[in-house]
C-alpha cells in the first residue's frame, strides 16, 4: 500500500489531502484509478489485480468494477475483467471538443504526402505523450501507433518539444515523477543530459530524437504554439534509420516540417479548419 494511506472501512483511504480542495469526490478519482489500472500489458485483471494496482480493497475494487459493467465499460467472464470499447467514448469527449486534430490533419496529410513519411500530432499528458492525429505512410515500429497511442516523452522528439515548452517549475515536477527507464542503448536517462537537450530544443525551435525510443526509429519535432504563444501541441515526422541520416533529417524534414508546424498555428489562431496547401 502506498505510503500515506490506510483502510478505513472498506476503501483505502488518502491521509494527505492538503492539496485537495472541500470539492474533490473521492469516489470519482477511485473509479477513474480503476479504469488506469488496464493498459496495453494488463488488459485483463482479476480482481485481485485491480485492487493491488490501485490501493483499494477488494470489496471497494469489486463495487467499482461491477458498477463499470453496469455502466458499459468494462466486461468479466466472471474471473477476469477488461475494458470494453465504450471506454473510448471518455477520450474521444476531449478530442472531439478540441479543434486541434481537424485542424492539423489536412497539414499532416499534405506534409506526408510531399516527403513519404509518417507525421503526428501529440500533446503532453502527464510523463507521456498521447496522439491526437496521425498521417502513417509506412509501418517503422514494432507496435502500432493510433489516436490514443502513449509513449512516454523523454524518450520522444514530440515529447522532448513539449517538455521543453514547460515552464520551470512545470518541468522540475516532471523530473520528480517521471521515471526515466533505457528503452535502448541510445536513450538519454540522466536528468542532467535530458536537460541540456531541452535547451537546446528551446534555443533550435525543434527537436531531433535517433533511436531513443526503438532501434531504428529516428524522428524530428517542432511545436504548435496555441493564441497566448505558449506550447500546446508537437508535430513530427519519422523515418528509418536505415533510409536516412541524422543530416539529411534536418536538411530535409526540418524545413517542412516547421513550416507545417507554422501553418496549424495559424488556422487554430483564426479557429478556422485546416485546409492542405497547393
Amino acid at each position: 500500500m502506498d505510503v500515506g494511506r490506510h483502510i478505513e472501512g472498506e476503501f483505502a483511504v488518502d491521509t494527505e489531502p492538503a492539496h485537495r480542495g472541500a470539492h474533490h469526490v473521492q469516489s470519482l478519482e477511485r473509479g477513474l484509478a480503476v479504469i488506469k489500472a488496464f493498459h496495453a500489458d494488463a488488459a485483463e485483471l482479476t480482481l485481485s489485480d485491480v485492487a493491488r494496482s490501485t490501493g483499494l480493497t477488494r470489496a471497494a475494487a469489486r463495487r467499482f468494477l461491477l458498477t463499470l459493467a453496469d455502466l458499459g465499460y468494462v466486461r468479466t467472464d466472471g474471473k477476469y475483467f477488461s475494458l470494453t470499447a465504450r471506454v473510448l467514448e471518455l477520450g474521444y469527449s476531449y478530442l472531439s471538443s478540441m479543434t486541434l486534430p481537424e485542424v492539423a490533419q489536412p497539414h499532416l496529410e499534405h506534409l506526408s504526402a510531399g516527403v513519404h513519411e509518417s507525421s503526428s500530432v501529440s500533446v503532453l499528458e502527464g510523463t507521456d505523450i498521447v496522439y491526437v492525429a496521425r498521417v502513417a505512410v509506412s509501418r517503422i515500429m514494432t507496435v502500432s501507433i493510433n489516436v490514443g497511442t502513449r509513449f512516454p516523452a523523454y524518450a520522444t522528439s514530440m515529447g522532448h518539444v513539449l517538455l521543453a515548452g514547460l515552464s520551470k517549475a512545470e518541468l522540475e515536477a516532471y523530473f520528480v515523477v517521471a521515471k526515466l527507464d533505457r528503452l535502448t542503448d541510445r536513450t538519454v536517462t540522466a536528468p542532467d543530459r535530458l536537460r541540456e537537450e531541452l535547451a537546446k530544443v528551446t534555443e533550435q525551435g525543434w527537436a531531433m530524437v535517433d533511436q531513443e525510443l526503438e532501434e531504428g526509429l529516428r524522428s524530428v519535432a517542432a511545436p504548435i504554439h496555441d493564441r497566448r504563444g505558449r506550447v500546446a501541441a508537437a508535430v513530427n515526422l519519422s523515418t528509418h534509420a536505415s533510409r536516412t541520416t541524422a543530416e539529411s533529417v534536418q536538411r530535409d524534414l526540418v524545413p517542412p516540417l516547421l513550416e507545417t508546424a507554422r501553418a496549424i498555428e495559424a488556422d487554430l489562431a483564426i479557429g478556422a479548419p485546416g485546409r492542405a496547401h497547393g
